[in-house]
């Protein structure tokens, strides 16, 4: 196996090659703050769950909470470059193999299938390991996130944009790789690429899901499904609520409707849509406005000891939405709400305090743009802690 010292490269705001023993530690310390949870000790009727969207962010982190806090077996999606040569693996791959290795060990059964999650070949292949390898869905988890989708009826390539609705907008940032607080500027979208937006990251690819895998008989009685959004406050409802992507996501809560009514009309199961708190992702470090967003944000949630990542907020999910027998806590508007300490009144109002003062001169005092940066670069394998860089790796690891 190729054995080489991997350094970070990266291109803008993205970073474009991964550390897998990086990546490692990431997963294992996610398994370890899921072991020390306390999840309901009531029988959850929750064996098999599916996870589009498995292998970074949201997505994973789901994946390691059934897995390690419910017990179930899991069957995960998602589109990842494996390595090649002396290029490394994308680090969705190498926490993938992380799981896989991990589920191994502790004698958990994990499948994965590695190829467009938007593709009906992919559905076909996931009803397929279900049918004869695994058994009946219980729970579908949907977070995928990508920039394009290819319609598998009419071949149309869609691309999401990230753009306001009505006129345009303009704001402030923070340039990654520059540490500077700058300029945002967000341009007016026109119909076509709101109604591409909504192609992409709405409810459409979700509700074919759960149609294919309806149509395949393998989902179980009482099966249930839940797909991720996010509301903030009213600084980032620009680019979110008013924005192409608030379109999406108002297609998504619409399709949750539709999809509740059909999972309890066919299984007496459920849909829902979980509206989690801002964390630091590939996809929020490229939208406008947001970096700084979270950077004041976590300096503040930080200070007050209410700070949440992607597993905490899985966790909660798990335990506190998923496992009731009752099903999960909802809003008057039928969401599930991870996202309430982030809007708190008192979370909200120091955020709000701090933003009009935050410039360049006082972004690392101000904010916690240090742990969103860390954050950032341990979603790629790179600034862990306990792992020693200057020391040779194996990159090419098989997922198994």
């Amino acid at each position: 196996m190729p054995v080489q010292i991997v350094r970070q490269r990266s291109r803008g705001f993205l970073c474009v090659n991964a550390h897998p023993e990086g990546c490692a530690r990431v997963v294992e310390r996610q398994i370890e703050a899921v072991r020390a949870a306390k999840f309901p000790a009531r029988r959850h009727g929750i064996r098999n769950v599916l996870v589009v969207g498995a292998s970074t962010g949201y997505g994973l982190a789901a994946r390691v909470a059934a897995t390690w806090g419910l017990g179930c077996a899991t069957l995960g999606v998602f589109l990842e470059r494996p390595p090649k040569g002396r290029r490394t693996a994308t680090a969705g791959y190498y926490n993938s193999v992380a799981f896989h290795r991990a589920a191994a060990r502790d004698g958990r059964q994990a499948k994965s299938v590695n190829g467009d999650a938007f593709s009906d070949d992919v559905k076909r292949e996931v009803a397929r390991i279900a049918r004869e390898e695994m058994g009946l869905i219980d729970l579908v988890v949907y977070s995928l996130a990508a920039p394009k989708r290819r319609d598998p009826q009419t071949g149309v390539l869609h691309s999401s944009a990230l753009k306001a609705i009505g006129t345009g907008y303009e704001g402030k940032t923070v340039d990654l790789a520059r540490q500077e607080v700058t300029a945002a500027a967000v341009g007016q979208a026109t119909s076509e690429e709101v109604e591409s937006t909504v192609a992409v990251m709405g409810g459409g690819d979700w509700h074919r899901w759960i149609d294919l895998l309806l149509s395949e008989g393998v989902l179980a009685s009482g099966a249930r499904t839940v797909a991720f959004s996010y509301v903030g406050p009213e600084l980032t409802w620009p680019i979110y609520r008013d924005g192409t992507i608030g379109a999406a996501k108002q297609h998504l809560k619409k399709t949750a409707g539709i999809l509740d009514r059909q999972l309890k009309a066919d299984l007496s199961g459920s849909a829902w849509v979980a509206v989690n708190k801002a964390v630091v992702t590939q996809a929020s470090a490229a939208i406008p406005v947001v970096p700084l967003y979270i950077s004041v944000l976590f300096r503040v949630m930080k200070d007050r000891g209410v700070h949440e990542g992607c597993i905490e907020q899985m966790t909660r999910l798990m335990a506190d939405h998923v496992c009731p027998a009752g099903g999960p806590a909802l809003d008057a508007q039928g969401y599930i709400r991870l996202d309430d300490l982030e809007l708190s009144r008192d979370v909200q109002n120091a955020v709000s305090e701090l933003w009009p003062r935050v410039t360049t001169e006082s972004l690392l005092q101000l904010t916690d743009f240090e742990g969103f940066r860390r954050d950032f670069n341990n979603l790629f394998g790179f600034q862990v802690d306990g792992v020693d860089y200057s020391t040779a790796v194996e990159t090419d690891l098989r997922l198994e």
